[in-house]
């Protein structure tokens, strides 16, 4: 069962962009280029933090944080306006280029936010892309483990708790990702973000509840336990 989209400002959010038919998005080295741009116009432009991101040749992964609740759907909104008619008209196509709208998952920082940045950065690898992540030339693997700064990136503060200097994150998160995600992380972060659920603690999601004054989880299936019955007078 899919919620309504939940977006809350300042908080990390999975967000997931595939092609219509899970179509290529990108088919050379300067669609990459131009998408990359262009997202990191639109960031600026729309006050989101992007923690971490890959593009794959049919789909868009990112982890971002947005300072009010329209800015990822404006951003979004934004890229695509740019990016679809430059595709169409370099490639003759028509019609739409993704499929739907973006999907997302609010995260909880504290236990999920690395987890989830391992988990964007090593999809080339589950792919059969690239031997290792630094050998996929489009995420923020590089930048996190000092080869390459990315200007596209803004270090989450969790990021940053990795270490005092640079040289200590870097090196904390190049350890922290030559640890495979376990199978059940693998199948928990995917599942929240295509199904549109919160990823994090009982206690994050009741205090997102209070928060976004809304359900954040399906309720549960199946009648409500019996109350037991008083004492017959």
């Amino acid at each position: 069962m899919r919620l309504p989209r939940l977006v809350l400002p300042n908080q990390p959010h999975h967000i997931v962009q595939r092609g219509n038919n899970h179509q290529p998005v990108f088919l050379d080295q300067d669609d990459y280029r131009h998408f990359h741009d262009w997202l990191r116009a639109a960031a600026r432009q729309f006050k989101v933090g992007i923690h971490a991101y890959v593009l794959m040749p049919s789909s868009v992964q990112l982890l971002a944080s947005p300072t009010d609740e329209m800015g990822l759907a404006r951003m979004m909104q934004w890229i695509g306006r740019q990016y679809v008619p430059y595709f169409n008209a370099k490639y003759g196509h028509s019609g739409t280029l993704w499929q739907g709208r973006f999907k997302t998952s609010v995260i909880d920082p504290d236990h999920y936010l690395l987890a989830c940045s391992r988990y964007i950065e090593t999809e080339p690898v589950r792919a059969g892309l690239a031997g290792e992540a630094g050998d996929y030339a489009w995420s923020s693997y590089a930048h996190h483990v000092g080869l390459r700064p990315d200007p596209l990136v803004v270090d989450h503060p969790v990021y940053w708790g990795l270490g005092n200097t640079p040289f200590q994150r870097e090196a904390a998160y190049t350890e922290l990702i030559q640890r495979p995600l376990t199978k059940a992380e693998l199948l928990t972060i995917e599942n929240t973000v295509l199904k549109g659920w919160p990823l994090g603690s009982d206690d994050f999601k009741r205090q997102l509840e209070q928060r976004a004054k809304r359900q954040v989880l399906p309720a549960r299936r199946g009648r409500p336990p019996r109350k037991p019955e008083g004492p017959c007078a």
